[in-house]
C-alpha cells in the first residue's frame, strides 16, 4: 500500500534569489544570420563549444556556408563533431608556442592549428556518425534555409574542443574568437559584428533528450548581407507563349559580363529571340540555332552577335493558356552551374497575379508569408523534386 504527501508552498517576497544576471550581458540582437558561440564543458586547459548559426531573413538561404574567425590567443582546434576545418593542418603547433608547452601532445591527432580556420559543413551521412556527428542540426550539406521555407532547416550546429595557453589556464578564463566572417556558396557574403557576451542560453541534453543544459557562458555575432555597389542578379527569366514560336531570352549580360567583352560578342546588342528547343542547352551552344531561326524569319543579325546572360540559372515562364478570367502557365527552372542546387526555391513577383494563383502542380506554392504586400508567390520542389542538379532542367 502506498503512501501520499501533500505539500503547500507560498512565496517569500522577502528572500532573493541566488542566481544573479551578470551586469555584463547584452541583449540578444537581430540579424539575416545570427551566430552563438556557447561553452558547454570547461576545464583548466581546453573547453568544448558549440557553434549554431540561425538564419532569420525570409528570401536568403546559405549554401555550402563556409565558417571563418580568428584565434587571438594561439588556441587550436583538437576536436570536433557536426563539421570540420576545410584544412587538416597540425604544422603550425608543432613549430609555434602550442608545441612548446604540450610537449607530450600528439599533434596529429589536433584538426586545426592555423590562427584563421575554415569551417565547413559535413554531408547529411554523417550525422548518425557517433564519432563525428550526433549533433542536433548537424551535417546537413551546407544548406541553411530561410524559416519561412522550412523552419526545421534554418539552424545549422556544430561543436569544437579547443585548447588555451598557460596564461588563459583558468575553467573561467574564456575568451572567444574575433572577426567572425560567414559566406555562402552563390555569391553570399556577410559582414559580422564582434561577439558580444550574452545570458548563458540553454541547449538540448544529449545525454538526457528530454532536459536541457545551461551554458557555463555564451556570445552572440550578428551578421548582415552585404550589398556592394554594382553587384549583379545570380539569375534571369525568360518568357514564352503557346501562341508564338519565339522565346523572349533572358537579357545581355543579365548577370553581368567582362568589363570589356572581346570582338566575339556584344555587351550592348540586346539578346536575339530563340526557337524553342534552344531554351534546353546552355547559351555557348545555341548559337547555330538562334541564327537559324533568325534567318527563317528575316530578322537581322547584328555583327558580332549579343553576349550570353551569364547567369547559373535560368527560368522560364510559358503561357499556357490565356482566358478571359484566368491563365495558365508552366515555369521551367535550369542550372547551368557547376554546383548542385540543394532544397532549391524561387520567389516570384507577380503585381496582380499573386492573389489569384489557385493550384501549383509539381511544386510546392503559396503567398509569401513574409511579403506583406500579397504580391510574391513562393515555390518550392516537392519531396524528391528538391535537387536542382547541374546541367538539369525541371519543371512545375
Amino acid at each position: 500500500m502506498g503512501s501520499w504527501m501533500h505539500l503547500c508552498c507560498a512565496e517569500d517576497s522577502t528572500r532573493r534569489s541566488n542566481i544573479t544576471i551578470g551586469k555584463d550581458f547584452q541583449p540578444l540582437q537581430n540579424g539575416e544570420v545570427t551566430l552563438m558561440y556557447v561553452v558547454i564543458h570547461s576545464y583548466e586547459t581546453n573547453y568544448w563549444t558549440q557553434v549554431t548559426i540561425s538564419i532569420h531573413n525570409s528570401l536568403h538561404p546559405l549554401d555550402n556556408w563556409k565558417l571563418s574567425r580568428e584565434w587571438n590567443r594561439n588556441e587550436f582546434i583538437h576536436a570536433m563533431k557536426g563539421a570540420y576545418p576545410s584544412a587538416i593542418d597540425s604544422t603550425y603547433c608543432i613549430f609555434g608556442k602550442q608545441g612548446v608547452h604540450y610537449k607530450e601532445m600528439d599533434f596529429s591527432n589536433a584538426l586545426n592549428c592555423e590562427r584563421r580556420p575554415t569551417i565547413i559543413d559535413l554531408p547529411p551521412t554523417m550525422a548518425s556518425n557517433s564519432d563525428l556527428g550526433m549533433i542536433p542540426f548537424c551535417c546537413r550539406n551546407g544548406t541553411i534555409l530561410p524559416p519561412t521555407m522550412d523552419q526545421t532547416k534554418s539552424v545549422s550546429a556544430f561543436q569544437m574542443q579547443v585548447f588555451k595557453m598557460p596564461s588563459e589556464f583558468n575553467r573561467t578564463q574564456l575568451i572567444p574568437p574575433q572577426n567572425w566572417k560567414i559566406m555562402g556558396e552563390v555569391k553570399q557574403d556577410y559582414q559580422c559584428a564582434p561577439p558580444v557576451r550574452v545570458s548563458p542560453i540553454r541547449f538540448p541534453n544529449l545525454i538526457r533528450l528530454s532536459s536541457e543544459s545551461t551554458a557555463i557562458a555564451s556570445w552572440q555575432v550578428v551578421c548582415n548581407k552585404i550589398e556592394s555597389e554594382g553587384a549583379t542578379p545570380r539569375c534571369c527569366v525568360s518568357f514564352s507563349a503557346v501562341f508564338n514560336d519565339s522565346i523572349v531570352p533572358c537579357n545581355t549580360c543579365a548577370c553581368g559580363c567582362k568589363s570589356s567583352p572581346s570582338n566575339i560578342c556584344s555587351a550592348s546588342v540586346p539578346a536575339l529571340l530563340l526557337p524553342s528547343e534552344a531554351l534546353l542547352v546552355p547559351f555557348e551552344n545555341r548559337t547555330r540555332k538562334t541564327t537559324q531561326f533568325a534567318k527563317l524569319h528575316n530578322r537581322p543579325l547584328p555583327k558580332p552577335l549579343p553576349c550570353g546572360d551569364n547567369c547559373g540559372v535560368s527560368i522560364n515562364l510559358h503561357l499556357n493558356t490565356d482566358y478571359e478570367d484566368c491563365w495558365t502557365a508552366r515555369i521551367t527552372l535550369f542550372n547551368w552551374d557547376e554546383i548542385d542546387i540543394v532544397d532549391w526555391f524561387a520567389a516570384l513577383q507577380f503585381d496582380r497575379a499573386a492573389p489569384g494563383i489557385q493550384t501549383m502542380y509539381y511544386f510546392n506554392g503559396s503567398a509569401h508569408p513574409g511579403i506583406t504586400a500579397n504580391n510574391t508567390i513562393f515555390m518550392q520542389g516537392k519531396p524528391g523534386l528538391n535537387y536542382l542538379l547541374r546541367g538539369k532542367s525541371i519543371s512545375g
